[in-house]
């Protein structure tokens, strides 16, 4: 039976899920303030009070689709639990792991993996947009006003529904699914692989394991990691 868990303060949902032995797949770890939270490259993320932070486990079982494509999971379920939030509002979801609200970025999800368990962190900014350099950030209020104690039962339904069905979905097929709620092919991207490597292009689909496809210079590149800005 999952567990959901709510702590006041905590260094890092995902850092402290994926340490604990006793948790099992499907339990969730929600904190009111993270003190040592951290995004994609490591990234300091900030805590601002009525924001959602919070982190699931899943077991990877064998047989199961490549683990890489569990983000596909996890933006499938965000963008489904946000919309019963406040449904109508213009989302979408934005490679590899951001939800958009409109042009600016509403979420973030932070897959790690320890053996065969892999914590998958959320950071939704249902109160208050926090600042990111380079980056335009939103928040899902006033549009919408919902709780993080009430935002999680929503976004865990819609998780532990999506995983059941990527495990046994065509990955081809599952990928259309989210494929059907990012932005559109052909929108130009900026992809930063590493510390100063900028490479740009348009946005070309993903493959089934979830590994962006970037057309430059008529070419298809396979990206599986890096940053991406919408140009």
């Amino acid at each position: 039976m999952s567990r959901i868990r709510i702590v006041e303060e905590i260094g890092s949902t995902n850092s402290a899920l994926l340490s604990d032995s006793q948790a099992n797949e499907g339990d969730w770890l929600i904190a009111s303030r993270q003190v040592a939270g951290k995004g994609r490259q490591g990234r300091p993320w900030q805590s601002i009070d009525g924001n959602f932070l919070g982190s699931t486990i899943v077991e990877v079982r064998p047989g199961d689709p490549t683990a890489p494509a569990l983000t596909l999971v996890a933006g499938l379920a965000l963008i489904e639990a946000v919309e019963v939030a406040a449904p109508g509002a213009p989302l979408s979801l934005k490679w590899p792991n951001d939800l958009m609200l409109a042009d600016a970025k509403l979420a973030g999800i932070l897959l790690e993996r320890s053996g065969g368990r892999v914590v998958v962190g959320f950071g939704v900014n249902l109160a208050g947009a926090p600042q990111i350099e380079g980056r335009k950030t939103a928040a899902l209020k006033p549009l919408a006003e919902i709780a993080a104690e009430a935002f999680c039962p929503l976004l865990a339904a819609r998780f532990a529904q999506i995983l059941a069905m990527w495990r046994t979905a065509d990955p081809a097929q599952f990928a259309q699914a989210w494929m059907a709620r990012a932005h559109p092919v052909g929108t130009a991207l900026s992809v930063h692989n590493a510390p100063g490597d900028l490479v740009s292009g348009t946005f070309d689909g993903i493959e089934s394991d979830g590994a962006l496809r970037l057309r430059r210079d008529g070419m298809i590149d396979i990206i599986r990691s890096g940053d991406v800005l919408l140009r």
